[in-house]
């Protein structure tokens, strides 16, 4: 069963892999698809009389708002609490994140209880 689980587990991974490809495919589709209905208006017949300019024009432009989409959602740290709400739904990070917990509390009680050893032993006046 357990070997099955991960056989299974392996494919949705490629599957949400390909899946990641045909979403940069259906992109460019759908650009094309949208300067297709431009052809007849005054707007697309200035984009297909002048294609060697407005191409490289509009693949800087979506480049050029790609990467400031993707610096803010860095600024706003969105994919951050993404992972943070993914990691508290699954629960072998849930535990992981317990146990860090535990022993961060067990670390700071060890330290406090070293402080107040190393006072206790002082050999100054108290």
């Amino acid at each position: 069963m357990n070997a099955n689980k991960q056989k299974l587990i392996r494919w949705k991974i490629y599957f949400d892999r390909a899946r990641m490809y045909i979403g940069y495919i259906q992109f460019f589709m759908i650009g094309f698809v949208f300067f297709d209905s431009l052809k007849g208006t005054p707007f697309g017949d200035l984009i297909f009389n002048y294609i060697y300019i407005s191409f490289p024009l509009m693949v800087f432009i979506v480049i050029l708002l790609s990467l400031v989409i993707g610096k803010m959602d860095s600024v706003y740290g969105l994919r951050e609490e993404e992972q943070r709400n993914y990691a508290l739904s699954n629960p072998v990070l849930r535990e992981i994140h317990t146990n860090m917990e535990a022993i961060k509390k067990e670390l700071l009680d060890l330290r406090s209880k070293s402080t107040l050893e190393k006072y206790n032993n002082s050999p100054l006046p108290r």
